[in-house]
């Protein structure tokens, strides 16, 4: 949680985008979940925050091979599960931030975002231990 202190910085702006898998996978106890998901939806409604969640019923052109970050226009890291790759090649950043907008353009955002993670919160609540 001290991580996401840096959040209320209002100088910085982040946007999240993630899979409704990534959302839905059960990691933690149903209580746990539901707490994420409410917490997310809670982070979304932060003025230079934003989350975009792909529905698995969306047709995307395109399918994300791994996790990245694009941190600005000098770094990109690809999350893998050996280990991190840092890109600072400017056509690398390029294209990856040309793949964020892909994934973005087929998201839910805003109050929709919101919405869908309030609701996976209840559907998490439901299913308690």
């Amino acid at each position: 949680m001290d991580r996401q202190t840096i959040l209320d910085d209002a100088s910085r702006s982040f946007w999240f985008l993630m899979t409704e898998q990534a959302v839905r996978w059960r990691r933690a106890r149903a209580e746990t979940m539901a707490a994420q998901c409410a917490h997310m939806a809670e982070v979304n409604g932060k003025p230079n925050v934003e989350i975009g969640i792909i529905p698995e019923a969306t047709q995307v052109p395109g399918t994300p091979m791994n996790i990245f970050v694009v941190y600005d226009d000098r770094l990109v890291t690809v999350e893998l599960f050996s280990g991190e790759v840092v890109l600072r090649d400017p056509r690398e950043i390029i294209q990856h931030l040309n793949l964020f907008d892909l994934f973005w353009s087929h998201a839910l955002t805003g109050g929709d975002a919101s919405a869908y993670l309030e609701e996976a919160a209840t559907k998490f609540m439901r299913q308690r231990d």
